[in-house]
């Protein structure tokens, strides 16, 4: 702790990403990365953006991204927001949206970052409990808030809220803001974008890392209604007026543009997803439902920190997280047939 900290500092707790190991010939299935390269179309227009041009700045507000995102969604231009990933969207969206005193609620089990966000803008929350199967009950969420943030599907756990129960929390909590976080939906959920012109109050946030696999070029964006967004956007323009570079912007466009190679992707992914469940239910595992691009398992007679370090000696890293009600589950990323068979083949010796 250095002198020339301030009293603000020395009291943040920050999050801890995903170990990035640089072992050769790892099977990394630790931090939900796509096993699946980005589109074609993607690389080749980051390599014609690759001239002089890079001398000048980028677009900062990005209306080619924002055009081909309300494009897609059916929604309009001004009711997209784009960051530098989906954490500094996150990031702007608890410091303009989240700050009325009232506790923000939020799972108990959830995205790590929400409760760092809440200390780094002083934020008070309040965390409501899955139910016994994990689950978000929308009807824990009617008490008094200043708002309420929840990843759909859930994280770590993988689970999915559907369309019909994000429905009933927005009416019931017509007086603040309803952001759900959407980085995993398009491994088997409906995004809730479809309801931004309904309900006011509701803002959608995705990422571009995971289901378009651009986890490297850090590419975020929100939807939701157009005085939301130009809430993001006047704490963007007093923060960073040039979140996304040149590549970035070119990149984003082209996996936009590219749906079959999306959808092909995608449904790989799921194929491989159900395939790994079968697989771990058939060794004894018990598996959360998952519609994302990792599983939550757990085995009745191993302990799951010690299977990750087992699994670690052999070159097969998963997530272990060390919180009350999860300690016993290990979260893995759906990989490529090649990886989920190395996972397999070493659980396999290791459970039986």
């Amino acid at each position: 702790m250095s002198k020339f900290w301030s009293p603000f500092v020395k009291d943040l707790v920050p999050y801890v990403p995903g170990e990035q190991p640089k072992l050769a010939r790892l099977v990394k299935l630790n931090t939900n990365e796509n096993p699946y390269g980005p589109s074609p179309k993607v690389l080749e227009a980051i390599r014609a953006e690759l001239d002089d041009s890079l001398r000048l700045y980028p677009d900062p507000n990005g209306e080619r991204l924002k055009q081909a995102i309300a494009d897609y969604y059916g929604v309009q231009a001004g009711q997209v927001f784009l960051g530098n990933g989906s954490d500094e969207v996150l990031a702007h969206v608890f410091h303009g949206l989240f700050q009325h005193g009232r506790p923000l609620l939020f799972p108990d089990i959830s995205y790590s970052f929400y409760p760092v966000y809440c200390g780094l803008y002083g934020i008070p929350f309040e965390t409501v409990a899955l139910d016994a199967q994990f689950r978000i009950n929308v009807a824990d969420y009617d008490r008094p808030n200043g708002g309420i943030i929840f990843p759909n599907p859930n994280a770590p756990t993988g689970c999915l809220l559907p369309l019909a129960a994000i429905r009933r929390l927005l009416e019931a909590n017509t007086e603040s803001v309803v952001v759900v976080d959407e980085a995993y939906v398009d491994f088997g959920g409906e995004s809730a974008i479809s309801l931004v012109d309904q309900y006011p109050n509701l803002l959608v946030t995705q990422t571009l890392s995971k289901s378009r696999s651009l986890a490297g070029l850090r590419v975020g964006l929100a939807v939701g209604n157009a005085e939301l967004i130009e809430a993001l956007e006047r704490i963007k323009n007093s923060f960073n007026s040039y979140p996304l570079d040149r590549l970035a912007l070119v990149g984003a466009v082209a996996a936009f543009e590219d749906q079959d190679y999306f959808e092909q992707t995608c449904q790989a992914v799921i194929a491989s997803r159900e395939q790994l469940v079968s697989e771990l239910q058939d060794l004894g595992f018990e598996v959360l439902p998952s519609a994302a691009n990792f599983i939550f398992a757990r085995h009745p007679r191993h302990d799951a920190a010690q299977l990750a370090a087992a699994l670690r000696e052999q070159g097969v890293i998963v997530r272990h997280f060390k919180q009350e009600r999860i300690n016993q589950f290990l979260r893995i990323t759906i990989g490529t047939a090649e990886q989920n068979m190395a996972l397999q083949e070493a659980l396999t010796g290791l459970v039986q």
